[in-house]
């Protein structure tokens, strides 16, 4: 198993856990896809955090994997992706990220699916979007995403330049919401995940807030359609 999930009291925490650097795998996404279905469903009375094992939230897709799978399953992987984007987005109770290190690609985009994001306070660690850099265009979901997400300069610039940024500068660029020390993030993100659903009424303004965003990625999941399909499957990654 490369995603592990625990109940902390009444939160539910869900951990990246594929060495070194957390990336995703098919069987990855697949968990993961699996872990947020079962949150959306059981909707844990203190909220979801998400995080990564280790000092990395999650390097994204794994690029060897991806250029070992034939056209079919590296087809089969940019569906399985905005799946799992619509599932996360469909949990109904809050979702906290801990990012605890970097968080490339897809991991930058999980981390944008979450409602509230902190950060670890740490110089080393990198965030960025660097599928120009690494020859994977962005599947349909995750492009849903960090459109709603980002502001237009900050898409524009990190998008189109593959540009890695500090915790600390996407925390002025309101892309974090809160940054903390390393030994005190989990305990941060569980008691933050908490509060948020305490709420009375949370999961109503989520609805209404994020509503829109989640509807539409789960309308493309459902059609299975995504432009760039050919152009995954038959290009090789350079």
């Amino acid at each position: 198993m490369t995603v592990a999930t625990s109940k902390i009291d009444e939160t539910l925490l869900i951990s990246i856990d594929r060495p070194p650097v957390n990336a995703l795998d098919l069987d990855a996404i697949a968990e993961l896809k699996q872990a947020f279905a079962t949150a959306a469903r059981e909707m844990p009375q203190g909220g979801v955090v998400l995080t990564g094992g280790g000092d990395v939230f999650s390097a994204g897709v794994d690029t060897r994997a991806f250029a070992s799978y034939s056209g079919e399953q590296r087809q089969a992987m940019v569906q399985a992706i905005t799946h799992m984007m619509a599932q996360l987005l469909a949990i109904p109770v809050p979702v906290v990220a801990a990012v605890n290190g970097h968080a490339l690609g897809g991991g930058f985009v999980l981390m944008l699916g979450c409602d509230y994001r902190m950060g670890v306070d740490r110089e080393a660690a990198r965030l960025g979007m660097t599928e120009a850099q690494a020859g994977i265009p962005f599947p349909i979901g995750p492009l849903e995403v960090i459109r709603h997400e980002l502001s237009p300069e900050l898409l524009r610039r990190m998008a189109l330049t593959s540009a890695v940024l500090g915790m600390r500068e996407l925390q002025g660029s309101r892309a974090i919401d809160e940054l903390c020390a390393v030994e005190d993030l989990r305990s941060k993100a569980l008691a933050k995940a908490k509060r948020l659903a305490a709420q009375p009424a949370f999961r109503t303004v989520k609805r209404q807030i994020r509503g829109g965003l989640a509807q539409r990625v789960a309308a493309l999941a459902s059609s299975g359609q995504d432009a760039l399909l050919e152009e995954f499957g038959q290009s090789p990654l350079t």
